[in-house]
């Protein structure tokens, strides 16, 4: 049996190594056809204010936090990539018509999953997901979100982890395991040292080189070499006076170089300043994209402050990310994922991650029950179930 067992995994893992050296060669042979202009149209986004942009991708799937720039002439389908650490994050209810609804798994938050310690059972939760990501027709969700809990008063807390990197690494590297095994991709994000939401675009984090890589740096390690996400979003602040999207050491040294990251990073949603410099750094797909930074490229390409080689290590890296899609395989997604076994899925991991306190000794020294309780603040009468913001999905 283990020898039989063996003889599988050898297969399986000869198959993947085949398929991974069929899509290097088709990247490289689409790579060769490109122009310069189709180049920078995919580096950047598919945002409504592009010259050309594609209104039909955008609207594949409604609610859906953006797309990137089709190009039809090389057969290049748009991906749809959409918010959701706790659940797609999609417009439940679309043109004003309720009879047909898609509304999609409230997940546990990544606290909670953390709390349950068990990666066999995130795994399980990220399968699940998964499909719901695959079925709803999206190619990457944009999570998880795994950075370090370090003040209680973060707005993003629930959607990060623990204060604790090496759990925060090993629950994101189950649930991205997890998901991708749907044959989607995931973001683990926000890369780095994202941790308080107050001037998060301006935001100059001063942190040594052994707190970084100690703390802020070794979750995002461990869910890198753990399960080799599709893509990493990196964060909107600074790290040491340089914008972590422009920053060469970070995007390239570090996360390909040192850990070996084989995938595609994006920017966060308008992150960093200079697209020129973001391109030299590493960070392959600008989002959402403006033609501001489709031109900047163009300009920097001609008068060669960029290099075609920067521009083409970037391309490749999309084109990568493109053609293992659902996508640009033309799956026919069902907008049925069977949310009914989702939600007995996430009942159990909610409850596997609960704790309970004992009311005994000094810690609970209720002698009777009491007779008047106080709820204090608003989220003791409004129940806020996911979150808010990008970090929650439409419940009915």
């Amino acid at each position: 049996m283990k020898k039989f067992s063996l003889i599988v995994s050898l297969l399986l893992s000869g198959s993947c190594l085949l398929a991974q050296s069929a899509n290097r060669q088709l990247v490289q042979s689409i790579l060769s056809k490109m122009t310069l202009e189709q180049k920078a149209r995919l580096l950047v986004g598919n945002d409504f204010n592009l010259e050309g942009a594609s209104k039909t991708a955008r609207e594949k799937v409604p609610g859906a936090a953006g797309t990137t720039f089709p190009l039809i002439q090389l057969k290049l389908p748009s991906l749809v990539l959409s918010d959701g650490p706790a659940g797609v994050r999609i417009n439940p209810i679309r043109n004003n018509d309720s009879s047909k609804t898609y509304y999609a798994t409230g997940f546990p938050v990544a606290t909670l999953l953390a709390s349950t310690w068990d990666t066999a059972l995130v795994y399980k939760v990220g399968k699940a997901f998964g499909n719901e990501i695959k079925e709803f027709g999206v190619d990457v969700i944009l999570a998880p979100a795994m950075n370090i809990q370090r003040n209680p008063l973060d707005g993003r807390n629930f959607e990060y982890y623990s204060e604790d990197p090496v759990i925060a690494g090993n629950i994101a590297a189950a649930l991205v395991n997890g998901i991708q095994s749907n044959g989607v991709g995931t973001s683990i994000k926000h890369f780095v040292a994202n941790n308080e939401e107050t001037d998060r675009t301006t935001l100059n984090e001063l942190i040594s080189e052994r707190a970084l890589r100690e703390i802020y740096l070794r979750g995002f390690e461990i869910a890198v070499k753990k399960s080799q996400p599709w893509t990493v979003m990196n964060s909107y602040n600074k790290v040491n006076g340089i914008y972590t999207s422009e920053n060469y050491d970070l995007n390239t040294t570090v996360l390909r170089k040192e850990w070996g990251f084989k995938g595609m990073v994006m920017t966060d949603w308008g992150g960093g300043r200079h697209p020129v410099e973001q391109i030299k750094a590493g960070s392959d797909l600008l989002m959402p994209g403006t033609e501001g930074q489709y031109n900047a490229i163009i300009a920097a390409a001609k008068n060669g402050t960029l290099s075609i080689k920067s521009i083409d290590r970037n391309v490749a890296s999309v084109l990568a990310l493109i053609v293992k899609s659902p996508a640009f395989k033309k799956y026919k997604y069902s907008q049925k994922p069977n949310i009914e076994a989702h939600a007995k899925i996430s009942r159990m991991a909610a409850s596997e991650g609960m704790i309970l306190l004992k009311n005994e000794g000094e810690a609970l020294p209720l002698k009777k029950a009491p007779t008047k309780i106080a709820l204090l603040g608003d989220a003791s009468y409004h129940t806020i179930a996911n979150g808010t913001g990008s970090g929650d999905e439409h419940k009915p």
